[in-house]
């Protein structure tokens, strides 16, 4: 029958690294000899490490011990009754992932030391001429080199998911196709979420063939992959749904069943502006559903427009309780969709919120800056007054025009 050894260092020697440096380690011997076994255990015990040492003699004892407890090193002889070479290194590797390797190797073997240390071993000593510094060092070395290997192997693994999901991210966020409109869109797009590119809020325009401009903005209510995906979506379902013909409330109703048929949870909902723009006659219909009214932007100054609401998504599903209202545009001026994200962060240590005149405030600040710099001049201000207090999604879709000989002057609000 085997026998494990198990022996712990009740008074440890100073160890030559320096305080602090000494941790406790579990060491796993395999070693079919008896003799070198005891070697290794009186070498170990003049180390001065503090240790647990445990002795297997075959591959499959070894095997054995690990499935109950990983160790931090691994002593190896490459010579045991079921295996020899660098398979018993491969396989303990299989068994102790976490562990270290240090293989033990004779007189006339380096060779095969080096062979195991290609195959994945942290070092290897050779039996005779091991002395306690040597076998200190060589100890420490190999558990410290082996989480050192594996904290670089997580972090490149987990570089390579970020660029992957960024990469993905990427992907999904929308490119507005206003290629042949005198329109210019401008967006602004932050996740709640760190370390993400979506968030459950959701944007997009697009021209249709008839010369038209529509705009969509939305909010999925929660937080998590779930929403972004959902958000994602409902824009690309809106989009292809837009480009097909489908208009207003009959657009919201198939933007709704999606959202049912695709939610994760049965609350979950969202609320969505619908906009279509007509440049050659200054107007604009707007569906809100259950989400704020847009921004109308003219000769430097900023205001809300009046518009009838609608429930929001997924509250009533087969409702179809929305409504259109036009609106009569100026020949220049700007459309300011958004998200709940922009005014509903804190406006500093109080418990206030920014809110809509909060909102017009800051934009009114930065009236006489370029469009991207008024955007950037408010996401960046909004952003310092909620000092990271509310974490939420924030969406802005900001559509400009200027008048041209198609472009009839008018004025007002429906």
């Amino acid at each position: 029958m085997t026998r494990p050894v198990f022996r712990e260092a009740d008074d440890p020697l100073p160890d030559p690294a320096g305080p602090g440096a000494v941790g406790h380690y579990r060491v796993l011997l395999v070693e079919d000899d008896a003799g070198d076994a005891l070697l290794v255990e009186e070498l170990l015990a003049d180390t001065g490490l503090q240790h647990t040492l445990v002795w297997r003699q075959t591959l499959a004892e070894a095997r054995s011990e690990l499935a109950s407890a990983e160790p931090d090193c691994v002593l190896l002889d490459l010579h045991l009754p079921d295996t020899t070479g660098t398979r018993g290194v491969t396989e303990i590797q299989r068994a102790a992932p976490h562990a270290a390797v240090i293989v033990l190797t004779g007189l006339a073997e380096s060779q095969a030391g080096v062979e195991a240390v290609a195959a994945g071993a942290q070092d290897y000593l050779v039996k005779g001429s091991v002395e306690p510094a040597l076998l200190q060092r060589a100890l420490r070395y190999a558990v410290h080199r082996k989480h050192t290997e594996r904290a670089n192997a997580e972090l490149q693994a987990n570089r390579l998911r970020a660029e992957e999901n960024a990469r993905l991210e990427r992907g999904l966020l929308p490119k507005p196709l206003l290629s042949g409109s005198s329109l210019t869109a401008t967006t602004r797009y932050l996740p709640g979420r760190e370390r993400t590119l979506l968030g459950g809020d959701f944007l997009d325009a697009v021209e249709t063939d008839d010369g038209f401009v529509h705009a969509v903005i939305g909010d999925v209510s929660g937080h998590g992959p779930d929403e972004a995906a959902l958000g994602v979506s409902l824009r690309i379902t809106w989009r292809a749904l837009t480009l097909a013909g489908h208009r207003g409330v009959a657009l919201l109703d198939l933007l709704e069943q999606m959202l049912v048929a695709e939610r994760t949870r049965d609350d979950t909902f969202a609320t969505c502006a619908l906009l279509t723009l007509d440049p050659a006659r200054t107007t604009a219909e707007v569906h809100l559903a259950g989400h704020h009214e847009p921004l109308l932007t003219t000769a430097g100054t900023t205001r809300v427009l009046t518009a009838e609401h609608g429930v929001a998504l997924g509250i009533a599903p087969g409702l179809r309780h929305w409504f259109p209202t036009t609106l009569t545009l100026p020949a220049t001026g700007a459309l300011t969709l958004y998200t709940d994200g922009l005014i509903e962060g804190h406006t500093g240590r109080g418990d206030d919120r920014l809110g809509i005149d909060g909102l017009l405030a800051i934009i009114e600040k930065a009236a006489n800056i370029d469009v991207e710099g008024q955007l950037d001049h408010l996401v960046s201000t909004v952003r310092g007054l909620n000092a990271g207090r509310h974490a939420d999604d924030l969406a802005i879709l900001r559509l400009d025009w200027c008048a041209s000989s198609t472009v009839a002057a008018a004025g007002g609000r429906g």
